[in-house]
């Protein structure tokens, strides 16, 4: 079909070139299965025999029952060399994938410095490469390094460096802005005239040097080109490559291209997420389509609008890409967050309720102390429910002691926390390698004989503020904590003077929030969810 565009996903190779990310080979099986299960078409998988983890990746995915061509990457032979006998084009061929990536030189620049050979020569590795994989029954790609600055130095030479390659056999001719300094219209002219000069299809691969990756991508998908290369979240080198978060949307959503079908397009939240914490890198909140903060509204004119109607204020429905309209409540919240928030939680409230009002001086007051509720819904719903009379006191701390040595060049920590449980007073102890870890640990241990499902969750981030600088060490700090069941997360805000008791009010309504939400009924002592509950912070 015309105007369908195959997608070439990279991150399993070019998107390790970003700083800060390195991918074992079970790593790169897991993104393999979730990139094959968004629909991508291409999934490069790195490069056969240049080192340990890709070896095992390229042997692992033969047993994969992908509907993605996994796919290697490679160069052209070396210079005055036979393409027979190149250990890196023979370890393609060897690895039996069904296509293959060859990198190769467009900018005349790039053949004298680079490679230090002459224009001719290249010309000849080019064809011998892509001839050799044709001979040998592989799906061919040419990636034309450089090609737009190769181009826009000399055209012709540019030029006869990609009919080198078509005649040799290559199936796909990608156009690759290296750099990542070309303009979008710059883009548009030039593929606009490679599209009238071959016959072989066209692909594009962006860099994000200029914050230009995803519009050249368009732009060059509007002038002809029908293969996109990139990476989720825009991994890569230097500022990146092309974020297919951002390009698959606005090709299929925006301009009518057909990428994937419209159920995969619906997992590219999920996928993008799951990419990030997979690699470890921490996933900016406002990310086009797919970020936490893409479809988030915090003024009070905002919400207000789109309770009428979502499309006052987003560009598309959340769901198509499956990420959701969220609603923030801070101080610069109205009413209209303060009734969306609430009946999102299903609280029988309106804008002539007394309560909602005081619900909205109550966040204001903590916000100005040092709360930030739109940062930590997990706390503003305790916050809401409660103030709406549906909680109920599930434990109460009566007493809590903090004990830290160091002995041996060791630091230890010791908690002793008194609680009361329906009306028993439990009195425990636990260690634990930090105040916060020892604290987690003993109230645990205190609330684990009442609420065995206290065991389904994890704390996973934690995060201090010093929001008082002026103070120093004796500022007041606000302490963020993560929380995880490994299907979801929430976040949890404690403020104070003193770490100790800012950590505390967090990690006691992680905990109190995981048992509202869970629903996990596993003794006597555990009540339905409508009747748990949390004590005010």
């Amino acid at each position: 079909m015309a105007n369908t565009i195959s997608i070439f996903d990279t991150t399993l190779r070019d998107g390790t070139q970003g700083e800060g990310i390195s991918l074992s080979a079970d790593d790169k099986i897991k993104i393999a299965q979730k990139l094959d299960l968004l629909g991508v078409h291409y999934i490069e998988g790195g490069n056969p025999g240049s080192n340990s983890k890709d070896i095992e990746f390229f042997q692992r995915a033969k047993s994969l029952k992908l509907n993605a061509k996994v796919t290697a990457f490679g160069s052209t032979r070396r210079k005055n060399s036979l393409a027979e006998q190149d250990s890196s084009l023979l370890r393609i061929v060897e690895s039996g994938v069904p296509a293959a990536t060859l990198v190769g030189k467009s900018w005349d620049f790039h053949v004298h410095t680079a490679l230090q050979t002459t224009l001719e020569e290249n010309l000849s590795m080019i064809y011998d490469s892509f001839a050799f994989l044709k001979r040998n029954d592989v799906e061919a790609i040419f990636d034309a390094e450089h090609f737009f600055d190769g181009y826009k130095h000399n055209p012709e030479y540019a030029l006869s460096v990609l009919r080198k390659a078509q005649d040799a056999g290559a199936d796909w001719i990608v156009l690759c802005d290296t750099n990542g300094g070309t303009l979008p219209t710059e883009v548009y002219e030039i593929v606009s005239r490679i599209r009238a000069e071959l016959s072989a299809p066209l692909g594009i691969h962006t860099h994000n040097d200029c914050e230009l990756a995803v519009a050249n991508t368009l732009a060059a998908v509007q002038a002809g080109a029908r293969q996109v290369q990139g990476t989720i979240n825009g991994y890569g080198e230097r500022c990146g490559n092309a974020n297919l978060c951002s390009i698959i949307p606005n090709l299929q959503i925006k301009m009518n291209y057909r990428c994937v079908s419209d159920d995969q397009l619906q997992s590219l939240t999920k996928t993008a997420r799951y990419i990030s914490e997979i690699a470890n890198v921490h996933m900016p909140v406002a990310q086009p389509y797919v970020g936490n903060a893409a479809f988030a509204h915090k003024g009070g004119i905002h919400v207000s609008a789109i309770m009428k109607d979502s499309k006052t204020y987003e560009h598309i429905q959340p769901e198509l890409v499956g990420n959701k309209q969220r609603v923030l409540v801070s101080e610069l919240a109205g009413q209209s967050n303060i009734i969306s928030k609430a009946q999102e939680l299903g609280l029988d409230v309106n804008s002539g309720n007394d309560k909602t009002k005081q619900i909205m001086e109550r966040i204001k007051d903590l916000e100005h102390q040092g709360y930030q509720f739109e940062g930590a819904d997990a706390s503003l719903e305790l916050l809401l429910r409660d103030a709406f009379g549906e909680m109920k006191e599930i434990f109460k701390l009566e007493s809590l002691k903090m004990l830290v040595e160091k002995t041996n060049g060791c630091m230890n920590a010791e908690a002793i926390v008194k609680v009361n449980v329906d009306g028993q007073t439990i009195y425990t102890a636990a260690e634990g390698n930090g105040p916060v870890n020892a604290l987690n640990n003993a109230l645990r241990k205190a609330l684990e004989p009442y609420y065995p499902s206290i065991n389904d969750f994890h704390l996973s981030d934690y995060k201090v503020r010093v929001i008082d600088e002026k103070g120093a060490t004796a500022g007041k700090v606000r302490v963020l904590i993560e929380s995880t069941d490994f299907k979801t997360t929430w976040n949890t805000v404690g403020v104070s003077n003193n770490v100790i008791e800012a950590s505390w009010e967090a990690l006691v309504d992680s905990i109190r929030y995981a048992l509202l939400s869970m629903n996990k009924i596993n003794s006597a002592h555990e009540e339905p969810r409508e009747q748990l509950g949390l004590i005010n912070h």
